[in-house]
C-alpha cells in the first residue's frame, strides 16, 4: 500500500514541476511578447492559460485520489493538503501573464528602454516560482523562506517603475497612456511575486505544520 502511495506522491510532484514550468514559460513569454511587440507570441500566452488551467484540474484529481484512497496522515497529508493550495496561486499566476499578454495586444506598448525595470521585475519572479516549487519537491525550508524574502525584490522593482513611469508622463504628458498600460502590467508582476510567495508559504507549512503570513 505504501508503495502505491509514494508512486502517486511521486506523480503529484511531477505534475508540479510541469505545471511550474508553464508557469515559468508564460511569464517569460508574456514578457518577451511586450518588449518585442510581438502580438502572435502573446496569443500563445493566451492559450497557454488554458493548459495551466487544465494542469490545475489534473493534479487536483490526484491529490484528491491521494486523501480518498490512502487517508495519509501527518506530513504527507500536509504536502497533499499544501499542494491544493499552490495550485490554486499557480492558476492565477497563468492568469496574470495572460492578462499581461492581453494588455500587450490591445494597447499602444513601445518597445523602449522604459521596460528595462519590468523586464527585471519578470526574471525576478520566474526565479520565485522556480524556487518555491523545488522547495516543495525538496522539501527544503531554506529555499522556501528564501522566496518569501525575496519578494522584496520584485517589490523594489514595482517602485523603480512606478518612478520611471512619472518621469516618463513628466518628460512629455502624450506619454500617459503609456505609462499607465505599462504600471498595469508591472502590478501584475508584483501580484505574480506575491502568487510565489504564497506557494513559498504552503510549502514552509508542509514542512513545518505552521503557515506563516509573509511580512508585508
Amino acid at each position: 500500500m505504501r508503495s502505491k502511495f509514494d508512486e502517486q506522491l511521486d506523480l503529484l510532484k511531477t505534475q508540479m514541476i510541469q505545471m511550474g514550468a508553464l508557469c515559468e514559460d508564460a511569464i517569460a513569454n508574456a514578457t518577451k511578447a511586450l518588449i518585442n511587440g510581438d502580438m502572435e507570441l502573446a496569443k500563445k500566452v493566451i492559450k497557454a492559460d488554458e493548459e495551466i488551467d487544465h494542469k490545475e484540474r489534473e493534479i487536483e484529481g490526484i491529490c484528491l485520489k491521494l486523501l480518498l484512497q490512502y487517508q495519509p496522515v501527518a506530513r504527507d497529508l500536509r504536502q497533499i493538503s499544501s499542494a491544493l493550495k499552490m495550485i490554486t496561486d499557480m492558476e492565477r499566476i497563468g492568469d496574470q501573464a495572460a492578462d499581461i499578454s492581453e494588455i500587450t495586444m490591445l494597447a499602444n506598448i513601445k518597445a523602449a528602454n522604459d521596460t528595462n525595470n519590468i523586464a527585471d521585475m519578470a526574471k525576478a519572479t520566474i526565479k520565485m516560482v522556480t524556487g518555491s516549487i523545488d522547495a516543495y519537491v525538496q522539501q527544503d525550508l531554506k529555499l522556501a523562506k528564501a522566496v518569501i524574502d525575496y519578494d522584496d525584490v520584485v517589490d523594489n522593482l514595482f517602485n523603480d517603475v512606478k518612478a520611471d513611469m512619472i518621469r516618463l508622463i513628466n518628460e512629455d504628458t502624450e506619454n500617459g497612456e503609456f505609462a499607465i498600460d505599462l504600471m498595469l502590467i508591472s502590478k501584475y508582476l508584483e501580484r505574480i511575486g506575491d502568487h510565489a510567495a504564497n506557494i513559498a508559504e504552503w510549502v514552509v507549512f508542509s514542512i513545518t505544520g505552521r503557515h506563516v503570513e509573509e511580512e508585508q
